[in-house]
């Protein structure tokens, strides 16, 4: 893992087409604006989760019907 130290209105760039950038800091809660190509899912980690979990139970309910 990489750990990075910014500040307000600094950024981080991943890859060529992903920029993170930390928005605000209030207390110990940073907000952070995400620009990412419309192909690339952004999602927090939780939902991210829920998602998988969800798609896990539809494929366990129907084993036969192809993802690809």
């Amino acid at each position: 893992m990489l750990v990075l130290s910014r500040q307000r209105d600094e950024s981080i760039i991943i890859g060529d087409h992903i920029v993170v950038t930390i928005v605000d800091i209030r207390g110990d809660k940073v907000r952070l604006g995400i620009k990412a190509p419309p192909e690339v899912s952004v999602h927090r980690e939780e939902i991210y989760d829920l998602i998988q979990k969800e798609a896990e139970q539809k494929e366990a309910a129907n084993p036969d019907v192809s993802t690809d």
